[in-house]
């Protein structure tokens, strides 16, 4: 039979087939609380507006909430037959008010109606996702101010560089999600437009007032133009974008982790709450969570990729394929949520191996930059010379296996006869650390002001 909700024009049901691949009920009943809060504003301004009697808008109203509660109590049945959430909660508000029921959509679509439940879900999402990115800020912050001191060797190329400070690699981390926050609240700011009452594409004749149901909703404005009201998937493309960057970034730390967890590295350690063992080497400590984390950045950048395309071909105004949008943007960013929680925990769980990091930064000449300076600042020489001298003593050093700390002065002033002992005093990692003086650097002084700085930022937020 055809479908009670909408099915005047059809004299039979759907083939079995044409069910499977149209109905959405299954993941789009997630959808649920944002359903009723926009049934809800719509129903109250059709009663304001004189459009329905009152009696009629109590009586919804009353239904709505009834249904909301046994969504809630997980007593609601959603059926297959009725394809989405808004004919589901439709037809149980109809068992509930009677035919009345039907009035409630008076003056929208579905067209409208999901472009608006989507917006109010992601938008919740974006601010939920934002709070777990501070979380993680704040983790990250106070693990730098107590590493300030710790040294470790700084890489590029994951060969040893320079020296730097385990709190200034954590504080790195603490600025890369302070842009993806500000990508989150830029995506929040565009999206706050409520597309209710543009109707199926191009509004309607009833005397509604959409700047009601915005403002009763939380939205900063109605949309402008109904085509766009429900053709727009941006705010979908945009919230996957800013997650999709996010992702990497905690993919890049996760992959740290993995290195500096392994028994080659040692660089720090986690505990038996964030790693797992091998079902049949006994004395196997795996960095599961932070693998997971790396993994599931595929999944939400390959998210985005997936609504592009669905995107990219469509004319105005709404077609079906926008019921893709949802499976995606879900499952996209609740992994986002899931690994923000998971690397907080590893960021408060993780204990640096401060003996293996101080030794590592020392080794592979990570303070070849520092002797170079310093004939530059002591002897006047040019940087491109200095980048000379200092390449020959690593090349001598290097051949006799130690240190350039543990070089001669008379071997050093081989390579330049004005070399001076002053120069042992830029050698040795914690001198280096100490002299990167410069806003942003890592001397451990900076990385405390700017631990603090964040600390206090993030307190400020809370407030």
């Amino acid at each position: 039979m055809s479908n009670r909700m909408w099915g005047g024009r059809f004299a039979s049901g759907p083939a079995e087939i044409m069910e499977e691949i149209n109905a959405s009920i299954g993941f789009d009943k997630r959808l649920a609380p944002q359903d009723i809060r926009g049934s809800l504003a719509h129903v109250a301004m059709l009663g304001a507006a004189g459009i329905l009697p009152a009696e009629d808008v109590a009586a919804i109203e009353a239904g709505l909430k009834s249904v909301r509660d046994e969504i809630e109590a997980g007593t609601f049945v959603f059926r297959r037959e009725l394809e989405d959430i808004h004919m589901s909660v439709e037809s149980r508000l109809t068992e509930i008010v009677g035919p009345g029921a039907g009035r409630l959509h008076t003056a929208r679509s579905r067209n409208d109606q999901v472009a608006t439940d989507m917006k109010l879900w992601v938008r919740d999402t974006l601010d939920a996702l934002d709070g777990q990115a501070a979380e993680l800020q704040r983790a990250l912050a106070e693990k730098a101010l107590a590493h300030a001191g710790t040294v470790m060797p700084g890489f590029t190329h994951l060969q040893s560089a320079q020296p730097v400070t385990f709190g200034h690699h954590c504080l790195a981390y603490v600025e890369m999600l302070a842009r993806d926050r500000g990508r989150f609240r830029d995506a929040r700011a565009r999206l706050n437009e409520c597309p209710l009452g543009a109707a199926a594409l191009a509004g309607t004749s009833f005397p509604i007032d959409r700047h009601a149901t915005a403002a009763a909703l939380g939205f900063d404005r109605p949309t402008a133009n109904s085509l766009d009201s429900v053709a727009d998937r941006d705010f979908a493309l945009e919230a996957l974008s800013a997650a999709s960057i996010c992702a990497v970034h905690l993919s890049r730390f996760a992959e740290e982790l993995v290195v500096w967890t392994s028994a080659q590295f040692n660089f720090v350690r986690l505990s038996d709450g964030y790693t797992t063992g091998s079902s049949i080497m006994p004395q196997k400590r795996n960095p599961d969570a932070a693998e997971l984390v790396r993994a599931k950045a595929g999944r939400i950048v390959g998210a985005l990729m997936g609504l592009l395309m669905v995107m990219k071909g469509l004319p105005l105004a709404y077609s079906k394929d926008m019921q893709e949008d949802k499976e995606g943007t879900f499952d996209a960013l609740q992994a986002l949520s899931l690994c923000l929680a998971a690397m907080t925990g590893m960021v408060k769980d993780l204990e640096p191996v401060t003996e293996v990091l101080a030794r590592a930064a020392g080794s592979g000449f990570s303070t070849a930059t520092d002797l170079a300076d310093w004939l530059v600042r002591e002897l006047g020489m040019p940087f491109r010379q200095a980048h000379h001298v200092t390449g020959r003593l690593v090349g001598v050093a290097a051949g006799k296996g130690v240190g350039l700390e543990a070089l001669t002065l008379a071997e050093m002033q081989e390579a330049e006869p004005r070399i001076t002992e002053a120069v042992y005093a830029v050698l040795g990692v914690e001198n280096s650390v100490a002299s990167r003086i410069s806003y942003g650097g890592t001397a451990p002084d900076n990385v405390r002001t700017q631990a603090h700085g964040w600390i206090a930022r993030l307190d400020g937020e809370s407030r």
